[in-house]
């Protein structure tokens, strides 16, 4: 099934087909009152740790790192995904961030993740779930 995962900031003006819109950043945006964002969600588990998003602001790392070990924290907790599968199964899923550019930021690294989850949960649903299921595939012929 084909997912529609949109990014964007807080700052780009609310559009109609934005759907669902998430804002999966650890801090508030600056400026910006609760109302005028229309969130659906501020989700916070979804976003890189306070260590990782302080270690990459400071320059301490580079963005190539900074992207390996975001996938690897969202590897370590993958049931932080749900909450985004959920949305993202309902329609539109707008992912909004404050950072100044979406392309250097998390948000194609939790998109990159969360298409591929929902891609291995739909590929698990394809098999049979029970003996009656496994029998009545037995009797049809392969394709």
């Amino acid at each position: 099934m084909a997912y529609r995962v949109e990014l964007k900031r807080v700052y780009a003006p609310v559009e109609a087909s934005d759907g669902c819109r998430v804002l999966v950043d650890r801090l508030w945006p600056r400026g910006k009152q609760r109302s005028s964002l229309a969130l659906t969600e501020w989700y916070r588990d979804a976003a890189p740790s306070s260590e990782l998003r302080r270690c990459f602001h400071q320059q301490e790392i580079g963005q190539a790192r900074f992207f390996e070990r975001y996938r690897q924290e969202l590897a370590e907790r993958s049931d932080q995904l749900i909450p985004l599968m959920r949305y993202a199964r309902e329609g539109t899923l707008t992912l909004l961030t404050a950072s100044r550019r979406i392309d250097t930021s998390h948000l194609p690294v939790l998109k990159e993740r969360l298409l591929a989850a929902l891609a291995e949960e739909d590929a698990m649903d394809h098999e049979p779930s029970s003996p009656p299921c496994w029998a009545h595939n037995l009797d049809k012929k392969p394709i």
